[in-house]
């Protein structure tokens, strides 16, 4: 390994797959055959006058380090093992602290002119790859020090010919500019405008005269509608900050069809397959219920200005349906002596309502997976060792949650699960998930809050300076629901009309519970006052931070009425 100002080391041994410290990720067992049909899991996407392969074997160029721990650093690859034919878009960017996974999209052109879109620039007569004209030297660590270092770094960005846009960079351990030949920038009308998502290195430190970012990057249009397709590659900038047009874009699929989505049957082997189970803390009493339990239990529909509710039919068809969430309508528990009953759930009628949607333009499937219960216990506050339990604050009737898996439409390998917590969440890269059972997954759901994390533990769900905050406890138990078996598939919007008969509750725009407000501030003035002065003000901005909901009772919207039933999860 040479060592320089910034501690950038090199291999020796050239076409090796990973650097020593990184080992490559494998599902625990073998994909099985898909059904057939379509596209769907056959290794290449048409995206229109482009198609497009993964590329998942690398040769390792470079790599640095700013912390002293090569488990911290980030390594840069080449892709290899490119199919005849096919052209590198960019280089790949790895964390070394992370099991080896991931891609860079490979491309090349098929000529059909019926699939250009209709906004193009009129450049449909030019290539749709071209080699870049130049290449610009964006860093290398040759700033470090007077001597230039055979082995380091060099980040070039290419510079496309008009019409054209790059989508990735090219890095080199020697300053030679790397040939024209190395890599295709994309005509304009076929890619998509692409933003920075996670930050991998920022060097912007005493450490470097010239400081790094580095960023991976995903499309700037994302959700079921939109076109825009990753490829896996990375920007870095020297002086790029947030706002700028970044100076790489991504891939556009114009192939209306999404030929590579999975048809029903691939659906259903899919969800058998990767459906994880979820698991319900071991002092969990708001258990989930399947909807139409939830209805045929008593549950009641209720219209501002009535005093009666209205009872609802088993599939919800006599909601009112569509509109918007104007406060005429809510549901309710039932008003008698079942009320206490159904507020309990019912596990063994519970099922995952599952909607099947594009993700990545179509390189991508999301399958969306929704656990409804009939009420949301009431929070604990976490006071550093201190637990107290809330009477009211956080309760509410109705209770949807949501976890959604993310699966490659080139292998129907999955790749991430995205964990719904309350207003927020985060994706989880395949890697770091607990299994049960093959590539089914473990989703842990939070006791009374029923929000999903991927390991069990205890998440505090706001300040941590002090350790206060409020508790999500999440633990295996004997109480789960298996989303493999136990599922309806509710709505898949891009297979066509009825092939999927969507249930009538799933139009009901309004809220699953009546809307209460009570004084909560009395019970936080008693809950503060009991507490060391030390603690006070962060209890107090806490709760400061929580939307007026969590001091009352309202009931959530449906699955439908969510952002991220059109649009990307929220991360």
């Amino acid at each position: 390994m040479m060592m320089l100002g910034c501690k950038c080391f090199h291999w020796s041994g050239v076409g090796a797959s990973f650097p020593p410290q990184s080992e490559s990720f494998s599902l625990p067992a073998p994909l099985p055959e898909w059904p057939p049909g379509g596209g769907f899991a056959d290794g290449t996407i048409k995206l229109g006058v482009i198609e497009v392969r993964q590329i998942t074997k690398f040769e390792f160029v470079w790599g640095c380090n700013l912390s002293g721990n090569k488990k911290h650093g980030v390594s840069f690859y080449k892709p290899v093992g490119i199919p005849d034919g096919f052209f590198s878009l960019g280089y790949y960017c790895q964390p070394n602290e992370k099991p080896f996974q991931g891609f860079v999209l490979v491309a090349r052109q098929v000529f059909n002119s019926k699939l250009r879109d209709p906004s193009a620039c009129n450049l449909h007569h030019l290539p749709a790859l071209r080699d870049p004209e130049d290449f610009t030297l964006v860093w290398s660590s040759d700033d470090l020090s007077e001597e230039n270092f055979d082995g380091c770094g060099y980040f070039w960005l290419p510079q496309p010919f008009e019409g054209y846009k790059a989508l990735g960079f090219v890095v080199t351990n020697k300053p030679e500019k790397p040939k024209l030949d190395e890599l295709k920038c994309v005509r304009a009308d076929l890619t998509d405008e692409c933003e920075v998502y996670n930050l991998l290195v920022n060097t912007a430190s005493k450490f470097l005269q010239v400081p790094l970012g580095l960023w991976s990057t995903r499309p700037r249009h994302r959700g079921m509608l939109g076109k825009g397709v990753s490829t896996g590659t990375f920007f870095c900038s020297s002086y790029w900050s947030r706002g700028e047009e970044l100076d790489i874009a991504c891939l556009k699929n114009l192939d209306c069809t999404l030929h590579a989505m999975p048809n029903l049957d691939q659906i259903h082997a899919l969800i058998r397959h990767y459906g994880p189970t979820v698991f319900f803390h071991p002092e969990e009493v708001y258990f989930p219920s399947s909807v139409s339990w939830f209805f045929e239990n008593g549950s009641l529909l209720y219209r501002r200005g009535e005093s009666r509710g209205q009872v609802i039919d088993g599939r919800g068809t006599n909601l009112p349906a569509g509109g918007s969430n104007d406060g005429e309508y809510w549901i309710d528990l039932p008003c008698d002596s079942q009320r206490k009953s159904v507020k309990y759930g019912n596990l063994e009628s519970a099922k995952l309502y599952v909607h099947v949607k594009p993700a990545l333009g179509g390189t991508f499937t999301d399958i969306a997976m929704w656990v409804f219960c009939p009420f949301n216990g009431p929070a604990t506050l976490k006071v550093g060792l201190i637990n107290i339990a809330l009477s009211k604050i956080g309760q509410h009737v109705g209770d949807w949650e949501h976890f959604t898996l993310r699966l490659s439409n080139f292998t129907g390998e999955l790749w991430s699960i995205y964990f719904s917590q309350h207003s927020g969440g985060k994706w989880i890269d395949v890697s770091d998930l607990e299994f049960i059972e093959g590539n089914k997954a473990i989703v842990y759901s939070s006791k009374c809050g029923h929000a999903s994390y991927p390991h069990a533990g205890v998440y505090i769900q706001g300040s941590s300076g002090l350790g206060v905050g409020v508790r999500n406890d999440a633990a295996r138990s004997d109480y789960y629901v298996d989303s493999s078996k136990q599922f309806e598939i509710a709505a898949a919007e891009y297979l066509g009309d009825g092939v999927i008969c969507e249930p009538g509750w799933l139009e009901f725009m309004r809220e699953w519970g009546p809307k209460i407000m009570y004084d909560s501030r009395a019970e936080l003035d008693r809950l503060i006052n009991r507490l060391p002065s030390m603690f006070c003000n962060s209890v107090e901005n806490v709760f400061a931070k929580f939307p007026v909901e969590f001091y009352g009772e309202e009931g959530p919207t449906g699955p439908k009425e969510k952002n991220n039933w059109v649009g990307d999860e929220r991360c």
